[in-house]
């Protein structure tokens, strides 16, 4: 009898424990998920250098290309090469998107029926770059299930856009590193509900004290060998920078 006793007040003690447990570690709300994911690549601002190579069956094509950004609302991009790209620019500020020809001598406000277009030839969208629309704050998002990306545990989120909201997908479905909230895979679908493209990060390294993947490649589903792979050189996190950087008059005059 003491040991039946003895065995109850033991599963007793494991189960109390078992919950204790939880209670200290709550399921996490999808959105926070996604917003520390958003937060590990931008921080409160980001200096980077570039290298994009456009990929198709016959060719590829490469860019050097610095960017600023600066919490949602701000962002720079600098194109540095091939020469007949050089000093070409891309702003954003709030939900406005400029973008400066220099051969051309002339700036010109995107519409938000351009962010849906190709960002100069790649496979990532204008929205994909500039990042008119935030990940954060236009969708609704909703914890699927747990996966495994390249053996790490991540969560898996729905993001559906919000009603009140114009951006490029009809849904996307992330999976974010459950240690790190890393962004490791991407998929994302049209308003019909088709896949049109999938994202995946490789080359986890410290950059600045940071951990991020340092190479990420867009995939379009229906075209093949084609893919568009950005690769990290260099990014400083958290340096100033003025909100009058970004401006219609430094746009002209980046280098």
């Amino acid at each position: 009898m003491y040991i039946i006793l003895n065995i109850t007040n033991s599963l007793r003690f494991f189960l109390l424990s078992l919950i204790l447990a939880f209670n200290q570690f709550p399921e996490q709300d999808a959105s926070d998920i996604v917003k520390k994911a958003d937060e590990k690549m931008r921080g409160k601002t980001s200096q980077a250098e570039l290298v994009i190579i456009t990929s198709r069956a016959n060719w590829s094509r490469k860019m050097d290309v610095k960017t600023w950004i600066k919490g949602t609302d701000y962002s720079m991009i600098l194109i540095q090469s091939p020469i007949k790209d050089k000093g070409t620019v891309f702003l954003k500020r709030g939900k406005e998107v400029w973008n400066w020809i220099p051969t051309l001598e002339r700036s010109i406000k995107l519409p938000p029926s351009m962010m849906s277009q190709s960002w100069m030839g790649t496979d990532f969208t204008n929205d994909d770059l500039v990042k008119e629309s935030s990940v954060v704050n236009d969708y609704i998002h909703t914890l699927l299930s747990d996966t495994l990306i390249a053996n790490k545990p991540c969560f898996k989120v729905q993001m559906i856009p919000k009603p009140e909201t114009a951006v490029v997908w009809g849904k996307i479905i992330v999976c974010i590193d459950k240690k790190d909230y890393l962004e490791l895979h991407t998929k994302f679908f049209d308003e019909d509900g088709s896949l049109i493209n999938i994202m995946n990060a490789y080359d986890i390294k410290e950059m600045d004290g940071r951990l991020i993947p340092t190479r990420i490649e867009m995939i379009p589903i229906d075209k093949k060998n084609q893919k568009t792979e950005i690769i990290y050189k260099k990014i400083l996190f958290d340096k100033l920078i003025d909100d009058n950087f970004f401006t219609l008059s430094k746009m002209k005059k980046l280098n």
